[in-house]
């Protein structure tokens, strides 16, 4: 009986804490790299794309459900390949090393793009 108190009167708190959430806010700790920097790096190489004239795109949200360790070198960006089957076009920002941790040395993160529509 007394779990489920806990539990009723906590969830509107867990519910706020997760509504508030955005990129905007989740920066780079010591820990973990912050979907912010992420998304910004996805922003540099799509911008660079749109210069070159192939089309114009426009980046996503990185999804939240990820979590990945600190980068020790700065990020890279690259389409990604259509050989991995995602379904719709995205950018892959990829960290070489990240900082000492139990879990992992490298990690990609695919960040969804869209078409720009088209201006009449």
């Amino acid at each position: 009986m007394l779990r489920s108190i806990f539990f009723i009167t906590t969830l509107p708190v867990c519910v706020a804490c997760l509504t508030s959430w955005s990129v905007e806010t989740d920066h780079s700790t010591a820990g973990k790299h912050g979907f912010f920097e992420i998304r910004e790096e996805a922003r540099r190489f799509i911008a660079q794309e749109n210069a070159k004239g192939r089309g114009q795109w426009d980046v996503l949200e990185p999804n939240a459900k990820v979590l990945v360790p600190r980068c020790a070198v700065p990020l890279l960006a690259q389409w990604t390949p259509k050989s991995l089957g995602r379904s719709k076009a995205s950018v892959t920002v990829i960290c070489a090393a990240a900082v000492p941790n139990g879990v992992m040395r490298r990690w990609n993160v695919h960040v969804p793009v869209k078409r720009k529509p088209a201006r009449p």
